[in-house]
């Protein structure tokens, strides 16, 4: 992928990841320090400011402007070549770096790149153990666990269009997390939700860093701080969260690590290891006793090509 050729710091950073694996976090992390690095205080902001610095590109209003009509009577067809020229109003939008959140894998839909290559400066993909996904993202559907699992591992898989947003391709979670982490790319940060949990510092220290950020060590203390997990679910409390689905009870509910070895039942644990193996391998989520057989090397669906440059 390259970056806009007249400016190599404009152009969108995307915030990549499957459903439920720790985006929002990440840009709620980021929100904070960069408020606090333009000597803002973020304690006194409403948890949905979060949307001030970083944005989603699914917004149904943003197509209807470049369509003439809105994207539902337009059809997937006419969304998916339209997608890369809304992301280029995008990055037009800011004189510099524009933080995008997507749950899109990095595919090709309908013959049209998903994430516009020609105005990307970045990416940072945010991956967890789809174990404790499969919990998460079943209360954020309103439904079982199993049909969480089911819906994780459908290949291709897409969403609705509805009358606010457009579809956006996540493909199966085995599916995502390859399409981004398939080769290594310095311009690509990945980082594990777990680490998130176990060692912020240093996982927030090197987010901060591979975005040419240089808070001091209290600076970094301060926005992890604010961004953690019990605070996010006190202010949603508070105040609510735009964000959270209709069928969800809450959008930040325990954020816990593990938790699938108090829920799921070994069959579902089997079920989840089957569909996703070779990629849990990879970011070392295979439980040690899992009996689950030779695992396949795992088949991407069509990706798109070229490399991010590093911004």
């Amino acid at each position: 992928m390259m970056t806009q050729q007249d400016n190599k710091e404009a152009g969108i950073i995307w915030l990549a990841s499957y459903p439920k694996s720790g985006n929002t976090w990440a840009r709620s992390f980021l929100f904070n320090l960069i408020s606090i690095l333009s000597g803002d205080d973020p304690s006194t902001r409403d948890i949905n400011a979060v949307n001030e610095r970083s944005i989603w590109d699914i917004s149904a209003r943003r197509y209807e402007e470049i369509l003439g009509m809105p994207p539902k009577e337009a059809g997937r067809d006419a969304v998916a070549a339209a997608r890369p020229k809304v992301q280029e109003a995008i990055a037009d939008e800011l004189p510099g770096i524009s933080l995008v959140k997507t749950h899109n894998a990095l595919v090709v839909d309908r013959g049209h790149a998903a994430i516009n290559t020609k105005v990307t400066s970045g990416a940072v993909y945010i991956i967890r153990n789809p174990l404790d996904v499969a919990i998460s993202f079943a209360h954020h559907l309103g439904t079982t666990v199993d049909n969480a699992i089911k819906r994780m591992g459908k290949k291709g898989l897409e969403t609705p269009m509805t009358d606010e947003s457009i579809h956006e391709i996540y493909g199966s979670w085995s599916e995502n997390v390859l399409s981004w982490t398939r080769k290594p790319n310095p311009a690509i940060f990945v980082m594990r939700y777990e680490d998130m949990k176990r060692t912020p510092e240093k996982t927030f220290g090197a987010l901060a860093r591979h975005l040419l950020m240089s808070p001091t060590k209290d600076q970094l203390a301060r926005a992890i701080e604010l961004s953690s997990f019990e605070r996010l679910q006190k202010k949603e409390e508070e105040t609510g969260f735009k964000m959270k689905p209709k069928e969800a009870e809450k959008f930040f509910r325990k954020g816990q690590v593990d938790e699938w070895k108090e829920v799921l039942t070994q069959g579902q644990v089997q079920q989840i290891i089957k569909d996703h193996g070779q990629q849990m391998v990879r970011f070392g989520y295979l439980p040690k006793k899992a009996g689950a057989g030779p695992i396949r090397p795992a088949r991407p669906f069509a990706q798109a090509g070229g490399m991010i440059r590093k911004v």
